[in-house]
């Protein structure tokens, strides 16, 4: 996201939920905040979106040499913000047919966007969507003033 449209500030976090009983795998992820210029932020999501809807599916070959098969669909966020977005990659290895599931959510609120990122999870119970809403909250209630 960064490497084309440089954010003038740019604060990040790593995120873990460690396994839980059951089926569920646990994940980890991360999330990120960005500052852009007056806007830029707007063209971001704009760009984002776009590869998206270009590059629904493509092969990835891994250092090891073995392959995964990787589908990506992008649909809204449904956080109350300017715009919004949830990019989902499933990623399936040879021979296996339950994917990997990764998932970026991205809102923007005026010229900063707020990314928020669920990786490495097979069957997720509970998406990326569940972290955008209370970020943009705490967001929110931290510049207000």
């Amino acid at each position: 996201m960064t490497a084309h449209a440089h954010p003038v500030e740019d604060v990040a976090v790593a995120v873990e939920q460690e396994h839980l009983v059951g089926d569920d795998y646990g994940w980890f992820g991360q999330g990120s905040l960005d500052r852009y210029a007056p806007g830029r932020a707007a063209a971001v999501m704009a760009a984002v979106r776009g590869v998206a809807r270009r590059c629904t599916a493509y092969t990835d070959t891994l250092f090891d040499g073995s392959r995964t098969h990787n589908t990506v669909s992008v649909t809204r966020a449904d956080a109350r913000a300017d715009d919004s977005l949830v990019l989902r990659v499933a990623s399936t290895f040879s021979g296996d047919t339950d994917p990997f599931i990764t998932e970026t959510g991205f809102v923007r609120e005026g010229d900063v966007i707020i990314m928020g990122q669920k990786m490495v999870a097979r069957d997720p119970k509970s998406g990326v969507k569940t972290v955008l809403s209370p970020a943009v909250a705490a967001y929110r209630a931290a510049t207000a003033g």
